[in-house]
């Protein structure tokens, strides 16, 4: 029986409740690929290297609208944004680490990681951070590549009449409204939306793009003005 560090353990185990939601978000995501014209292969390789659901939901959805690269690029880097605040937030916690190091923990960083490790290392000092959020990180993301290779097996399967793209705006429903908790969030959402749906015929599929950057200025405005 392989011998795992209790705090890997710790991690493991704390990643377990973010599985509801990592499964079928991640099984959505596998479908969305296939129906963008990516084959198995691309879908889960994508999957592997990414992880990053909400920017590759939205990178599926560009390439099915044919959208120039340059354009899916930039759209899901912009959605990525709140990673910068993120790696800023939790990289004090590992300082003493080589860069090699922080980068392979860099990759797994995504929201749930990064509540879960923050609200740990400031309740339990004594935790080996390394070894904690390796754990969580990395089994978050092994479910994630899993489960999104399911979803693709299923994609790949599904006879060409019966689309399933519709549910790609409906995952996004389902992550935008329980963060819909104060006035700038509710600026973002609203203007986003909003600048999503007038920017829709701006040529190059941009429409999404300056819907996102819109709401995420309006939002930052919202809450400046907010503080003061």
């Amino acid at each position: 029986m392989i011998d795992i560090h209790p705090d890997i353990r710790a991690g493991i185990r704390d990643s377990i409740p973010f599985y509801l939601g990592i499964v079928p978000f991640a099984m959505i995501t596998g479908i969305a690929a296939i129906e963008a014209g990516l084959s198995a292969e691309q879908a889960i390789v994508m999957s592997v290297i990414v992880f990053a659901g909400a920017s590759q939901i939205a990178a599926f959805e560009l390439l099915n609208n044919a959208a120039p690269l340059v354009v899916v690029i930039g759209t899901a880097v912009v959605v990525n944004l709140r990673m910068l605040m993120y790696s800023a937030s939790i990289a004090p916690y590992f300082t003493g680490y080589s860069r090699r190091v922080r980068a392979a923990l860099a990759h797994v960083l995504v929201d749930q990681v990064y509540a879960m490790s923050v609200a740990e290392f400031s309740r339990n000092e004594s935790r080996d951070r390394l070894r904690y959020y390796a754990g969580l990180g990395g089994a978050s993301w092994f479910v994630w590549s899993s489960a999104t290779a399911a979803g693709v097996l299923v994609g790949t399967g599904l006879p060409p009449e019966l689309e399933l793209s519709f549910a790609i705006p409906l995952v996004f429903i389902a992550l935008l409204v329980p963060s819909i908790r104060d006035r700038p969030a509710i600026a973002t959402a609203a203007v986003s939306g909003v600048g999503a749906l007038l920017a829709a015929d701006v040529p190059f599929n941009l429409g999404l793009f300056v819907g996102t950057v819109s709401g995420i200025a309006v939002g930052l405005a919202v809450e400046t003005w907010g503080n003061r």
